[in-house]
Parts: structure tokens; sequence; C-alpha cells
């Protein structure tokens, strides 16, 4: 049976065609790099830009060994943080210099680890990393929004394997995040209830789609998946700011991550994957706003099971072989 399906979140259908509930897996090749060379590995810190911010126990020197997280300027930034600000007219177009900041979360030392071998407690520690970089970039006023993501593997956008997190500070609003606002605001609008506070209630209630839950948060596959095995991570309780998480929720999320990786490893092997983290944008009009009742932030785990091709250019939909109901039953039978 082929169904569509409406996603709440931004309001954009996805296509389910689950006769044979199969897909199409893309082998995990990663980028090969000797350790030596590798400017994320332990001593090789002058291989980097000074770094910003670091997890080194002790007293040791800036840019030296000793660290468990280090986190630095890309050395290939996306965008230039040196860059004017400032909006301009060409013809019926609009532009202005790609001004905003990149870093690299280099999640730990050892070089032969991915983030799915890390124990809870440096996954936590990763994410009291997040944390701080989030909160010091959000300090500079151009800055509207700060988007955290992970690439695994080359399939997924990642160019070095030694597993790493990027961090982005954009001057503008991306358009996903603004689809999310619009239809969280006017769903809050309608029922004078947040939509994600909504979809949690839900999934608990059914826990057909749940694939790990705690006190703080829940992983589900949503109900308007649009890749195999998506997975979304949801504070239980109204969140709508990453940066506010709590020293126990930070370590229960760390848990759920730790779980469901897990558990897709055993269903899928090694496998390519994107992890990002919406929140809510940062020194905008918004930000001090009735956003606080309406929006909660969320993290989407996509693992990199297929090709966006031409219909999903041409729509902005999704088609997705495999019920999300069926994904979620895979992976709890591990």
């Amino acid at each position: 049976m082929k169904r569509l399906r409406l996603d709440l979140i931004t309001k954009r259908w996805v296509i389910l065609t689950e006769e044979n509930n199969s897909f199409s897996e893309i082998p995990n090749q990663q980028a090969q790099t000797d350790p030596a060379d590798c400017p994320f590995c332990l001593n090789n810190e002058s291989m980097t830009p000074p770094e910003t911010d670091a997890d080194r126990p002790g007293d040791g020197r800036p840019n030296s060994p000793g660290w468990l997280t280090r986190t630095v300027p890309n050395k290939f930034p996306a965008l230039d943080n040196k860059a004017e600000l400032r909006k301009e007219k060409e013809g019926i177009f609009e532009k202005q210099k790609g001004f905003g900041f990149h870093e690299v979360i280099v999640e730990t030392p050892d070089h032969d680890r991915m983030m799915a071998d890390l124990s809870q407690e440096e996954i936590s520690r990763v994410i009291k990393a997040y944390r701080r970089r989030f909160i010091s970039l959000a300090k500079d006023k151009r800055f509207k929004y700060i988007l955290i993501f992970k690439n695994h593997g080359l399939a997924a956008g990642a160019s070095l394997e030694h597993t790493h997190t990027q961090l982005i500070c954009l001057p503008i609003i991306p358009k996903r995040v603004t689809e999310e606002l619009d239809c969280a605001k006017a769903y809050f609008n309608r029922n004078n209830q947040c939509m994600f506070c909504k979809i949690v209630e839900k999934e608990r209630e059914e826990k057909i789609r749940v694939v790990s839950e705690n006190e703080d948060f829940i992983a589900f596959c949503p109900f308007f998946s649009r890749s195999p095995f998506e997975i979304t991570i949801l504070p239980v309780k109204h969140r709508p700011d990453f940066s506010k998480i709590k020293p126990g929720e930070i370590k229960n999320l760390s848990a759920i991550l730790k779980d469901l990786m897990a558990k897709l490893g055993k269903v899928l092997g090694d496998y390519p994957f994107n992890f990002l983290i919406h929140t809510s944008p940062v020194n905008s009009q918004n930000r001090t706003s009735p956003l606080d009742n309406f929006y909660h932030w969320h993290i989407e785990f996509l693992p990199k099971l297929g090709e966006i091709a031409g219909f999903e250019w041409a729509t902005g939909s999704y088609i997705n072989p495999l019920l999300p109901e069926e994904a979620a039953r895979r992976l709890n039978a591990t």
C-alpha cells in the first residue's frame, strides 16, 4: 500500500511506499587518514587553528596534548567572521558577504573511535562542549542562528574520518527552521498548545514508533519519516532552547544517544548518518517573544540509506520505502 503523510513540523508531504519494506543501503566509506597526518589527533594540535575551547583536565597549556574534547575554527570555513555584514541589491536579486563562523568540535583524541564507541560519560562531555560553544557564540549579536550538526561517513559529507561535530553561526535563520517556527506558531494559535509537546504525548501513548526513552527524552521514528530509520529526539518537558539543557538532562540525553546508536548499529552495521540539533534562533525578536511557548528544540538523526533525486529536489517532499512503525519494530527487536 502507498500512502501520504503530512509532516506537521514543516507542512511538507511524505510518500511511504512500503510494499517490500526494503531500502538501498550505502556502504559507509570513510575518508582514510593516517593518524600521523590527522589534524584532530593527539600531538597534532599545531595542524589546526588555535583552539577556542577544550576539556583539558589539570593545568595543560592551550593547543597542547592532554585534552578530552577540543574545539577549533574550521580550517576551510563555509563562512568568514571577518566579512562585512551588509545586505545589497543587484537588480531583482539580494546578496551579502559570506559572514558567519564555522567551528569543529573534536569528540575524542582517539583516531579509531567513532561516536558510537564512546561511553555515556564521554558523550556527555561532547554535549557539554556543544553547550559551552553555543552559549559563548550566541553573545555575538550579529548571529541569528547557531546550527550544530555531525556528518559521519563520506556519503553523509564527512571529509575526515576522525569523529567530530561542526558548528556554524549564521546571520540569518535558515528556511527549514523558519518553516518549523511558522508551523509551530500556527499550531499553537489554533490549539493553545505546543505542537512538539503534543507529539511527545502521542508517541508516549501509542509506543509503536518509540525506540528509546527516559525521564527527560524520547527517541522515536517520526510518523512522517522522510527516510528509513529516521529518528527524532525530543525533550519530554517543554524546552525551546538547547543551550539551557541542565546537567541531569545532559546525562539522560547521552544515555538516549548511546542506546540509539547501539540499536542502529545492530540493524545497519557501520552506516553513514547525519545528526543535527534544531533549536530556537538567537538574538532575534522572536527570542524573547511567545516563541518560548510554541517551539521545542530537538535532534534529527538521519541514517544515509538512499539518495536525494529528482522528485525530492523538484517537490521538497520525500519518498520513504520503510514505514516508521516497521523501522521502530526492527530497532526494538535487537
